[in-house]
């Protein structure tokens, strides 16, 4: 595919965050079935359903453009996804409380991703006067940073703290 507007690069893309919040949503998903803390697999939970809403505003957006939303495949998410199964999913712990900090480890890398591609569609919605889509995308973005941070909170509050005891 040749790529020749920046509407081009926006659909591009978008199919591109599908793909990852596909992938994203099967590793959180295993994720939360490991994590021991019970504020750590709510939070997860949470996070699977946030990305389930993200799938459906991304796909909309996409359809909405005459496209498939399944266009590309998201080789970026697919080596986050391999780092989850190689550092959480397929290694021995000793330590449940160890588990649930490479849990957050793992699950932040994948999010950050996710803020990269939704900071930069969104960007791109507002160049191209979709201000529709441009506001669905930044909702996607915001609810990702918030669940970023929840994160943060819950590995700073005391999964880092009961790791390093």
């Amino acid at each position: 595919m040749t790529l020749n507007t920046l509407k081009d690069v926006y659909i591009d893309q978008l199919q591109d965050i599908y793909s990852a919040d596909r992938q994203a949503l099967q590793a959180t998903r295993k994720l939360a079935a490991a994590a021991s803390d019970k504020t750590l697999k709510d939070a997860l939970e949470r996070g699977c359903s946030g990305i389930e809403d993200g799938i459906d505003i991304v796909s909309g957006i996409v359809r909405e453009n005459g496209a498939d939303p399944s266009g590309e495949f998201c080789k970026g998410m697919e080596g986050l996804v391999k780092e989850v199964h190689a550092h959480v999913l397929n290694t021995d712990f000793s330590d449940d409380d160890v588990r649930d900090a490479m849990i957050i480890t793992q699950y932040q890398r994948m999010t950050h991703y996710g803020l990269a591609g939704y900071g930069c569609v969104a960007a791109f919605a507002r160049r191209l006067d979709l201000n529709d889509q441009a506001d669905r995308l930044q909702t996607c973005l915001d609810n990702t940073y918030d669940g970023d941070r929840k994160m943060s909170r819950i590995a700073e509050g005391k999964i880092n703290e009961a790791a390093a005891a």
